[in-house]
């Protein structure tokens, strides 16, 4: 269709794509029927969606999850978030220019009108893993059930994750990619005629009389459940420094929305800043989508992800900069380059040592907030309230599948639909998904050169054990037998090198050496992810350790090449077990290929540090840093008199993302938080179109 569209991908299927045309700022564009507006508007490589009428600032996305309203634009004369707005032929859409005007209205209707009022036993706000699993509960336990979500899939974060997930198979479809866990999920909850689904349907608001509004198909909702379960995901953290609202610097989740769930390629180039789980992933989403990795900056010592997941894209050739943070986002009407600098032991950058990497774009993965406003109001008035997932606390979304399933039996118990105790297992396996991982440990490679043998390079107990699942001979197992514990293998006489736990790690962790045929000169099976391009056999290619570094061949063998490529699609769809001959002395070493070039990064820029007022707080109002500083120091201690001084908070996202760093500025400048006064949540947690609560709508019930 266009240049920025992804038309190979070594695990998503690409099909036929059809097209329907639209019209951007009167030039005639194409895009796919019932893709996001803002999908459509990147794929022909367009990131500029208006500009903010305070400075002209040129405006773009940020979110793509509806939380922010950063993604503006005027679709068919009326002001919609493009991230959130599904594309259809013929539409006209219009980048906002200064302040949106007011849709005409020509015959407003002249009385009330019907709302549908809605009663159910149970209402579930986010078809996620944990919305999707305690539905499964109350569906088996015969509840009527209620399920909604604001997207047009069922899945929630589940239909972005491409990666193979951690935990165990009977529990969790440990070593099943997250689009596919999701889509089993809702497929069971098919089975259950006692739950209904509602997709495309926006919860708004709660309200003191016990219900709760929702915007469905352009129309609004009241619904009065008897039980209420806030099943609402997450939502991404912000960090204040120059440039960071250039179209172009945007939320991790952002980006996997776009070229996994959309198979938009949304950039050439990116760095990103955080080293947790999120950002790791969200490193290797990108080149498996053909998009280069400049870095991954984390401000700790050391990333706070999953190491397997550090090193795999260490292992790529990726650089990951600890101790480390953004400086700047640099660039006129997008980004162009990003700068940073090595923290001090008081999180400062250290002056001089200022990096600027060519890249355009800057994914934001510093953490994430609960979505948890509508359970925070329901337990207000009253309601009889439950939280799973995310919403509950931040955590995987294999522990989010057994908050879901734990709530979901509470539920049922309370209506009387379950008689059984919830087994305390969930509470237990929760808790291990939900841990940290441990401190990586050094450990040697097994004993012996003769058979065939795994190689475990996994150096940290995490909750993963699927590798013990899949072994034909039972010959793999996990130090005290726990799920965290590091795996090992036993009687490796008996392996017979079938390498399912190759193609089953999560981690990309396992390597097979098989001495059979040449005990000299071993063959090693290594887990690839990234398509057969560049690994067929016969393809030269540079092998890493597990830290990244190469694995030089001996002068005497020459290049290390492919001798055989081995895929099991049924089983194990998008992983390739790719074949290298290996001097023994180096066999067991060996766990990756390299596929970038070596990092390249400018030299110092000028000291940046005295640009950190014009940070960028509040979004929707383009409110700085140097403004709030100086009402806390003049004596605000309001968040609500912040908003009247300058604006902060009083944008359309209603403070999602402004909000923490807010609390953030105030403890910066040594205020005690006891001493502030929270902002007061408005009614409508949901910007909401008039014209859906005036009962107006369009030929087609649009609003």
């Amino acid at each position: 269709m266009t240049r920025k569209r992804i038309t190979r991908h070594p695990v998503l299927d690409v099909g036929p794509q059809e097209e329907v045309t639209f019209s951007w700022n009167n030039k005639t564009l194409y895009g796919k029927p019932g893709e996001m507006i803002s999908s459509a508007l990147f794929a022909n490589n367009i990131q500029i969606f208006g500009h903010h009428p305070r400075d002209n600032a040129p405006q773009g996305m940020f979110c793509a999850n509806g939380q922010c309203s950063q993604c503006l634009v005027i679709a068919d004369g009326v002001p919609v978030k493009s991230c959130m707005t599904p594309l259809k032929e013929g539409m006209v859409v219009e980048s906002v220019e200064g302040v949106p005007r007011v849709p005409r209205v020509d015959a407003p209707p002249d009385k009330g009108f019907d709302v549908l009022e809605k009663e159910v036993p149970v209402l579930i706000i986010g078809a996620g893993p944990a919305g999707l699993s305690a539905a499964l509960e109350l569906g088996k336990a015969g509840v009527e059930t209620l399920l909604i979500d604001d997207k047009d899939e069922a899945g929630g974060k589940l239909v972005l994750q491409t990666h193979k997930f951690f935990g165990s198979v009977e529990d969790s479809h440990a070593g099943t990619r997250g689009f596919a866990i999701g889509n089993l999920l809702d497929e069971e909850l098919k089975a259950f005629d006692c739950v209904e689904t509602w997709l495309d349907t926006t919860a708004v608001g709660v309200f003191s009389d016990k219900i709760v509004g929702v915007v469905k198909n352009g129309s609004y909702i009241t619904i009065k459940p008897e039980k209420l379960l806030v099943a609402t995901c997450a939502r991404e953290k912000m960090l204040p420094f120059p440039g960071n609202t250039l179209p172009g610097v945007y939320g991790a989740g952002a980006f996997q929305t776009l070229v996994n769930r959309d198979l938009v390629k949304a950039s050439e180039r990116v760095l990103i800043v955080g080293g947790g789980n999120v950002g790791i992933i969200a490193g290797y989403h990108a080149i498996q989508a053909g998009i280069e990795v400049a870095a991954v900056v984390e401000g700790l010592a050391e990333v706070g992800g999953y190491k397997v997941h550090a090193d795999k894209l260490e292992r790529l050739g990726v650089p990951i900069h600890t101790s480390h943070t953004v400086v700047s986002a640099n660039g006129t009407h997008r980004v162009e380059s990003v700068t940073v600098a090595e923290l001090d032991s008081n999180w400062k950058p250290v002056p001089g040592t200022e990096k600027t990497f060519v890249v355009d774009t800057l994914l934001i993965a510093v953490g994430l907030s609960e979505v948890n406003e509508f359970y925070l109001k329901a337990k207000q008035w009253g309601m009889d309230v439950y939280c799973a997932g995310d919403a509950e606390e931040i955590a995987e979304a294999s522990a989010a599948m057994f908050s879901g399933r734990i709530q979901g039996l509470k539920i049922a118990k309370s209506l009387g639909r379950f008689d059984g105790e919830i087994p305390k297992s969930l509470e237990e396996k929760a808790e291990v998904l939900k841990s940290r991982p441990g401190k990586p440990v050094k450990r040697e490679a097994p004993e012996g050169e003769t058979g065939v043998m795994p190689v475990f390079h996994c150096f940290q107990e995490i909750p993963c054990n699927p590798c013990t699942s899949v072994c034909e001979e039972e010959l793999i197992h996990t130090e005290q037998d726990t799920i965290t514990g590091l795996p090992y293998a036993v009687d490796v006489e008996k392996c017979k090198g079938c390498m399912n736990c190759v193609a089953v790690c999560p981690g990309l962790a396992v390597t097979l050496v098989d001495y059979r045929k040449d005990p000299e000169f071993p063959t090693v099976t290594l887990p690839y992810e990234l398509g057969r391009e560049g690994v067929e056999k016969g393809s030269v290619v540079t092998l890493t350790d597990v830290d990244g570094n190469t694995v030089h061949p001996s002068p005497s063998r020459g290049n290390h090449t492919v001798k055989r490529v081995v895929a099991n699609k049924k089983r194990f769809p998008g992983t390739l077990m790719v074949q290298v001959v290996v001097e023994k002395e180096k066999a067991k070493q060996v766990i990756g290929i390299r596929i970038q070039k070596e990092e390249t990064a400018m030299g110092t820029d000028p000291d940046p540090a005295g640009l950190a007022d014009d940070a960028v707080i509040c979004r929707c109002e383009r409110v700085t840093l140097g403004e709030i500083r100086s009402a806390i120091r003049d004596g605000v201690r309001d968040i609500n008199q912040l908003k009247g001084i300058n604006r902060a908070g009083m944008g359309s996202c209603g403070s999602k993302t402004c909000r923490p760093m807010l609390w953030k500025i105030f403890r910066d400048e040594g205020i005690a938080l006891e001493e502030v006064t929270d902002r007061v949540d408005r009614p409508l947690f949901v910007e909401v179109p008039l014209g859906v609560l005036a009962g107006v709508k369009g030929e087609n019930g649009d609003e």
